[in-house]
């Protein structure tokens, strides 16, 4: 257990490191002056040389990349020169010093994933700590539709194989599969939010926290979560029905399910406690992307209904060149790739014995 975490980590790290150089380098290499963007029509020569300093930009390619790699990471060397782009200061940086001496000091933080260039200096971590638990919530109740509905239509479909009932799933599953995710938001978005709205009581937008007419206070509203879920969750959805159904039909012909039948066990019983587990592997794949996807790839879907999620602000970071805020982006997302790629190893070897984590 303790070399597969090793390993992992050790996976983990460069998979990171490589991403953070190449988003790096990719988004530096970019035409136009990022202090210049920052200042937009209120440039003058003393200010872009003030804000050159502040955020680094006067230093060297190969030295911005070094000073990158310092903020991101937990243990980073600091100047103890006030001026320096390194220099500690508790609106940049947030930990605790470990040792310092005349002209560094080493201290153990949080990464620093910097300031918007467009949002008055706000911290990058603040705006995606904002959006991110939007879109965590929305990709969590997609892939809980899609995980549910999909694995019981799968199972129907695989006990009534090749009957109507059977083929009637399919198409559905099919049809989901084919519809791009925008168009089924604009499709639910008019059906459920406008011309169905006195019945359903769905708006056609809005996100998870809202300000009501009079400005006092912000109010949680659960059902602006219906829409783009359900929308969220279509694709995943057909995609979990079609595995589910294919394995489980491959599993029914393992020996061991024959002996189960041959002691007398009912269909129920068979597929609860024998096959279920057995068939879900492949659901668990398909969905552990899906999930991973979702933090990133919800951007039309956010946009059409109105929610303030890490997609949205992708977007708005594009449109205004807000490099800072994309980087930050793809870092978390990156991450979260990570992180669920060992998660699903831990699930594979409680779903199936039969898979070690060695």
């Amino acid at each position: 257990m303790l070399s597969y975490f090793l390993k992992k980590l050790l996976y983990a790290f460069f998979t990171l490191f490589g991403v953070v150089t190449v988003v790096f380098f990719l988004f530096n290499i970019l035409p136009g002056d990022p202090a210049r963007m920052m200042l937009d029509q209120n440039e003058n020569s003393e200010q872009l040389l003030a804000i050159k300093k502040k955020y680094g930009f006067d230093q060297p390619k190969g030295r911005q990349y070094l000073l990158y790699l310092n903020d991101l990471s937990p243990i980073s060397v600091h100047s103890a020169t006030e001026g320096d782009y390194s220099y500690n200061t508790d609106q940049k940086y947030s930990g605790a010093v470990l040792f310092s001496t005349s002209n560094y000091s080493v201290m153990l933080k949080a990464p620093y994933l910097r300031e918007s260039f467009q949002k008055s200096g706000k911290k990058v971590s603040t705006i995606l700590s904002e959006t991110l638990p939007n879109t965590v919530l929305l990709a969590i109740l997609a892939i809980g539709i899609a995980l549910f509905i999909g694995v019981f239509l799968g199972i129907i479909s695989a006990l009534f194989k090749n009957t109507w009932l059977d083929k009637t799933i399919a198409i559905i599953s099919t049809f989901g599969m084919s519809i791009p995710s925008f168009f089924s938001a604009i499709l639910f978005a008019w059906i459920f939010g406008y011309l169905l709205h006195n019945y359903t009581g769905l708006p056609m937008t809005g996100s998870l926290y809202e300000v009501d007419d009079f400005g006092e206070g912000r109010h949680l509203m659960l059902k602006n979560t219906i829409l783009p879920a359900v929308v969220l969750g279509i694709r995943p959805l057909a995609v979990v029905i079609q595995l589910m159904r294919n394995t489980l039909l491959e599993v029914l012909n393992q020996d061991y399910i024959r002996t189960a039948k041959a002691k007398g066990l009912s269909t129920a019983q068979i597929i609860y406690k024998h096959a279920l587990k057995n068939s879900l592997n492949p659901v668990v794949t398909a969905l552990s992307g899906w999930f991973a996807s979702m933090l990133a790839g919800a951007v039309f879907v956010e946009y059409i209904f109105g929610w303030n999620g890490l997609g949205k602000e992708i977007v708005d970071a594009l449109n205004t060149l807000d490099l800072p805020v994309i980087m930050g982006a793809v870092l978390i997302i990156s991450s979260s790739f990570v992180i669920i790629t060992i998660l699903v190893d831990l699930i594979y070897a409680y779903l199936d014995p039969r898979i070690k984590l060695n």
